[in-house]
């Protein structure tokens, strides 16, 4: 079997044999200069943009995370030349700093741009604005006249165990960090600019590959990773100061979350496009409202939670089960089509329970509003509690408890996927005739997926549904169906990590984009287009696909190789 290339070692194979400038080093050490020297100074003459950048030594946010991108081009410099050069034995120091300087350079551009339409004009870019942007450049122009070098196998560079350790834990502390500083920001050029910023040093540590060792940690150190991942997300309501808004929009990815993790056991495991989904998250969530003794719900015998709970889950599980039974028999487009059809059928059912076109069990279209917040036992999750200085609200309640339940979706999806059935499903995913010859029970295995990926849903919709405090039919609609299916494809089918970032992605930017208006969507279908041209895999893609999106590209580079030499064209 043949070495699988990816398009980096190409590349760096291309250019081992290309010398650096000797100008490119000290240009780099002066670009940083500049860039920190620059972010001491003030940026701009309205106090009032991006966050009052307009004071002397005393940089605001934006200028903080250009001191930050500066001291990690440092580091990447000394590992190409000075006292860390035995860390750029292992990391592509010129690389990472190559996508370093351009987005820092494009960091800065956009900056300069938002301070002069914000204002009157570029004339209220003060001069320490311009100081940083010539810095940017110098540091992407050197960052471009270093040597590329031949790497060793990230997976060969084992370190003490306690460093390893640490290095998650910052990592997460770091997450914590963005994520806590981005949804404060309230400003829209402020919060494209940050998510800019991670966006670089993330591709930067990806380039440099720092980001593969940390993978190969993690491999190596999953409990702590997964310990350290629950202990970030614990943490995050104590960093939000009590904002409601802010911890709304964790809750709502929470459920995003573990909607799609369970459609990624149908679309990511099975290989089944259900573009009808989001139904069965509503079943759970109308089963929690009916039995919930609002004043609108048309069923008065209220359960415990942990019942309504089960009940819910079983609701869709048996939806997922009617669906599955008939409509399994076909592939592809067909169940696709079908799919499709079953959620709208749910939504419109939803609407005719009025008891004027059908028996009064939903409420019609008004749906079931005014449902009341959960209690379990004596606590009251609709009241305020306050855990020393902080005040944690209505929102941070429900946020607890929708991490104990994505804990559950998690635990419930790894198992599966590290099983028999988990494997009988990638067997169906990859070749379904290959499968069934082999002996899989391609029609049993395709039905659990549908009755699991639905079961798990309804656990999702009967805690929104509370945390919502009202379901309508409306809420249930296709394109919510659609971006459940981009936030797999998006994040990386068939992972678990790659699905809470797609979901993450795709529920937090539209809240926090909402100054883009009906351009949202179009956003979105760009990204999803550049990640089909460019990373086809996903964003955090298993090692399975990865490979063979490799093998693919290598099969294409050797015929086009056989075309060349067939026509007279290869050298």
């Amino acid at each position: 079997m043949t070495d699988v290339k990816t398009p980096e070692d190409k590349e760096i194979g291309a250019a081992v044999s290309k010398p650096g400038k000797p100008i490119a080093w000290p240009l780099g050490i002066a670009g940083v200069a500049l860039l920190v020297v620059g972010s001491f100074l003030s940026w701009s003459y309205d106090s009032q943009i991006l966050n009052d950048l307009s004071l002397n030594f005393n940089p605001g946010g934006l200028q903080i995370l250009a001191i930050l991108g500066a001291v990690l081009s440092l580091v990447l410099l000394l590992a190409e030349k000075g006292p860390l050069t035995k860390l750029g034995t292992w990391l592509d120091a010129t690389l990472g700093l190559r996508m370093l300087g351009t987005g820092l350079a494009l960091y800065m551009v956009l900056i300069v741009i938002a301070i002069g339409t914000e204002s009157a004009g570029f004339i209220n870019v003060n001069p320490g604005g311009y100081v940083s942007l010539l810095g940017a450049l110098l540091l992407a122009a050197a960052a471009w006249m270093l040597p590329l070098r031949q790497l060793r196998d990230m997976s060969e560079a084992r370190l003490p165990g306690w460093f390893e350790i640490l290095a998650i834990a910052v990592l997460m502390g770091s997450i914590l960090y963005a994520a806590a500083y981005a949804l404060g920001l309230q400003d829209a050029w402020s919060f494209i600019l940050c998510l800019v910023f991670i966006a670089v040093v993330a591709t930067a540590l990806f380039r440099s590959g720092a980001l593969s060792w940390i993978g190969h940690v993690a491999q190596r150190r999953k409990r702590v990773l997964t310990l350290a991942a629950f202990v970030v997300a614990f943490l995050f309501p104590f960093t939000q100061n009590g904002s409601d808004a802010n911890m709304s929009i964790a809750n709502q990815v929470l459920i995003f979350s573990a909607t799609a993790m369970g459609l990624n056991i149908v679309v990511g495991l099975a290989g089944l496009l259900d573009l009808g989904y989001i139904a069965f998250l509503g079943a759970g969530s109308y089963t929690a409202a009916v039995l919930s003794q609002s004043a609108f719900a048309t069923v008065h015998w209220k359960p415990p939670f942990l019942v309504v709970v089960l009940l819910g889950a079983c609701v869709s599980m048996i939806l997922g089960l009617i669906i599955g039974t008939p409509t399994l028999r076909v592939s592809g487009d067909y169940l696709a089509i079908v799919t499709l059809g079953f959620g709208e059928i749910f939504r419109f059912t939803m609407g005719n329970l009025d008891g004027n076109n059908g028996p009064n069990l939903t409420n019609g279209p008004n749906g079931v509003p005014g449902i009341p917040d959960l209690k379990i036992g004596g606590f009251n999750f609709g009241d305020s509690h306050t855990l020393g200085p902080i005040d944690l609200g209505r929102f941070s309640n429900y946020y607890f408890l929708l991490l104990v339940l994505i804990g559950f979706v998690i635990l419930v999806f790894a198992r599966l996927n590290n099983s028999r059935i988990g494997r009988g499903w990638v067997a169906i995913r990859e070749d379904e005739k290959a499968a069934e010859a082999m002996g899989v029970n391609v029609f049993g295995l395709k039905l659990l997926a549908f009755a699991v990926g639905a079961f798990l849903a309804g656990l999702a919709g009967t805690i929104k549904a509370h945390q919502d405090a009202a379901v309508s039919p409306d809420q249930y609609q296709f394109i919510e169906s659609a971006f459940l299916l981009a936030a797999i494809v998006l994040g990386g089918m068939g992972t678990i990590a790659g699905v809470l970032l797609g979901a993450t992605i795709l529920k937090l930017l539209p809240e926090k984009l909402r100054f883009f208006s009906e351009y949202r969507l179009l956003m979105f279908g760009a990204l999803l287009v550049l990640m089909m041209r460019f990373r086809p895999e996903g964003l955090v893609a298993s090692r399975r696909r990865q490979l063979e999106f490799h093998e693919e590209d290598e099969e294409l580079a050797d015929v086009v190789e056989e075309e060349q030499l067939v026509t007279g064209e290869a050298k």
